[in-house]
């Protein structure tokens, strides 16, 4: 029987630290540990804000500090390189793919601080995700984005991610009470 094994990191936790391949690197990029709770989760409420959900700094932490300690899903932080000042995050979370029988990841999630945007942060992070989803022998990366954000689609585009064609995709939201 043959088993999935999501990556390099998958028992370790841990991956080392790749810096964006430009003459002068945007930003250091490296995994997020369960220490750097406090500042991702700053970072993770801002986004969630972004989507028009209301802050909730504290609930914030405490799901990204879940999150992390479960281990099985991804954040990576980009860092201002001298000050290490955290610029943004990309977050995966890892399925299989069971036609290809591989490992694939979801980004879930991307997000630069504005001030840092258009600075290559954002390609940088999708880069980073990419040579750790080749690592883990993923058959592919897959994301979504809101149809207003144009500048993601963008970027996407450019990274070469194709818009899926074949598949309709559905969801079944559930109340709060029937999801416990």
């Amino acid at each position: 029987m043959r088993q999935i094994d999501f990556g390099p990191s998958a028992t370790k936790g841990t991956m080392p630290a790749v810096k964006a391949a430009h003459t002068k690197p945007p930003c250091s990029i490296r995994p997020a540990v369960v220490a750097d709770a406090p500042l991702l989760a700053m970072l993770f409420d801002d986004y969630r804000v972004f989507y028009g959900a209301a802050s909730e700094p504290a609930q914030a932490e405490a799901f990204v500090r879940g999150l992390l300690g479960h281990r099985s899903t991804r954040f990576f932080l980009a860092a201002e390189p001298e000050t290490r000042e955290l610029l943004g995050f990309v977050h995966l979370l890892p399925s299989v793919s069971t036609i290809a029988m591989r490992p694939m990841w979801y980004v879930e999630d991307l997000y630069v601080i504005p001030r840092a945007r258009r600075n290559g942060i954002a390609t940088a992070l999708m880069r980073h995700a990419e040579e750790f989803a080749r690592d883990s022998s993923a058959e592919r990366l897959t994301l979504a984005t809101a149809h207003h954000n144009k500048r993601a689609q963008s970027l996407y585009k450019r990274l070469g991610y194709a818009r899926e064609e074949h598949f309709w995709y559905y969801h079944l939201l559930l109340k709060e009470e029937e999801a416990k």
